[in-house]
């Protein structure tokens, strides 16, 4: 007799419980059996959406049960907010972090230095540097006025925030602090024999090598013993949208989108219906918004670009013989310099940059302004009024006391007149009123017109 329908059920679900427990799953497979090693890299200035990438990264290696987290480093610095949420999350990581400044020729300077002692294991490859964290009290290259004590309040906080972590790590605070104070820097090298770092290794697969069966203490104080035999390496990439997002928060291009915004929307303003400029403009807009609310962005930056605004307008609509032309470009520039501050790394908008935007921008708006000044004295091309001052031909009589025919521009129009005017004269059309004109003798002038 066949089975019931039930009891076939009730078989088929315990034979698939069975092959679950079988088949042990992937992320099981790599915690038990090959370590994983997950790859992530900072390349270029340290942003927000780095730091959020490092963080995904580190969550994904805990999710996946990593042996360890490859960190490879080439920056010149970036923005303090960003490095202190990324050496946060290095320390928080329930994965080993090693962060390895190479390839040859690579630096990890200014916050790279933070973040590479920030590690459980510190690593460079041959001919790189590390080091010259000196907070940054500049932008765009140019030293900023500061009080004595402010400079002092942020130097021995970075200091601090160097101290915290360089000492559980096993490193040299002392010598470490010198890289902030002194602003000094160290070759591979120099920082292995002075116990700034742990390694130098010529590629990741050699460091890897030289990091197998070592022990590591944790940061939490515990101790762990890499096992790194046969270990598989998986890259752990930036998505499309945050190597997009990316791009938009660097200073510079937050500059640049924030003028082109500024621009378009102005032509737009100035010139109704040219379309593109107002939504390529809007788009910008958005874009540097968005960008600001990741930047730590001076206020005082975006009320300069705002006030060069108002001087290349100015100077569009008086003579003031490039006096209001000047104070635009002087202000746009310092704007331009100020928009983005960050007193431990620097990361404002470059000189170069600012000029090179700053000087199409003034030439630009002024041309617009001056457009719009001088389409107010135009004569109108189109109604009524466009007929003003066009000359004609009687064609019958213009009596004084009613009304004559002319020709004017192939088109036969009604006419009346302050005097008569005999057929064939050359009239001149002083005033339109309805579908019949006003005319006078073409020798009159314009001025003339009743």
């Amino acid at each position: 007799m066949p089975n019931p329908p039930q009891k076939r059920k009730v078989t088929g679900i315990a034979l698939l419980a069975l092959l679950c427990l079988a088949l042990p799953s992937a992320t099981a497979q790599e915690k038990q059996n090959v370590p994983l090693v997950l790859d992530l890299r900072i390349d270029g200035e340290i942003e927000p959406v780095l730091a959020t990438y490092v963080e995904e990264g580190l969550a994904e290696a805990a999710r996946r049960y990593a042996t360890l987290v490859l960190i490879t480093m080439d920056t010149p610095g970036g923005l303090s907010d960003s490095t202190q949420k990324i050496v946060k999350h290095i320390l928080d990581s329930p994965v080993p972090v090693a962060v390895y400044v190479a390839p040859k020729g690579a630096r990890g300077a200014s916050a790279g230095y933070f973040i590479l002692l920030s590690a459980d294991v510190a690593a460079m490859a041959p001919a790189t540097r590390t080091g010259a964290a000196s907070p940054i009290l500049a932008v765009g290259g140019f030293t900023i006025g500061i009080d004595e004590t402010l400079r002092r309040k942020i130097t021995n906080d970075a200091q601090a925030f160097l101290r915290s972590f360089t000492e559980k790590r096993g490193r040299n605070p002392a010598l470490a602090e010198t890289a902030v104070t002194e602003a000094k820097a160290f070759t591979a090298q120099e920082a292995l024999d002075a116990k700034l770092i742990d390694v130098v290794a010529d590629t990741p697969d050699e460091l890897l090598q030289k990091l197998n069966g070592r022990e590591i203490t944790r940061f939490n104080g515990t101790k762990v013993k890499l096992d790194l035999s046969n270990a598989k390496r998986q890259e752990f990439a930036l998505s499309l949208r945050q190597r997009f997002l990316a791009r938009i928060v660097e200073p510079d291009v937050f500059f640049l989108l924030l003028i082109v915004g500024t621009l378009g929307l102005y032509t737009e303003f100035t010139h109704p219906g040219t379309v593109a400029p107002g939504v390529i403009g809007a788009i910008c807009a958005v874009l540097a918004l968005y960008a600001m609310h990741l930047l730590p962005v001076n206020l005082a930056g975006i009320a300069l670009i705002l006030v060069a605004l108002a001087l290349f307008m100015l100077e569009a609509k008086y003579t003031s013989h490039g006096v209001l032309l000047l104070g635009g470009i002087v202000a746009m520039l310092l704007g331009a310099l100020f928009l983005v501050r960050s007193p431990l790394t620097g990361g404002g908008v470059s000189p170069a940059i600012a000029v090179a935007v700053t000087l199409p921008f003034a030439a630009i708006s002024i041309f617009l302004m001056r457009s719009v000044l001088r389409s107010r004295v135009w004569k109108p091309a189109t109604g009524p009024e466009e007929m003003i001052g066009e000359v004609g031909t009687v064609i019958r009589a213009v009596p004084a006391s009613g009304e004559g025919m002319i020709r004017l521009h192939g088109e036969l129009w009604r006419a009346f007149a302050s005097q008569p005017i005999p057929d064939g004269k050359t009239v001149r059309v002083v005033k339109v009123e309805g579908l019949r004109v006003q005319v006078a003798p073409a020798e009159y002038s314009t001025d003339n017109r009743t």
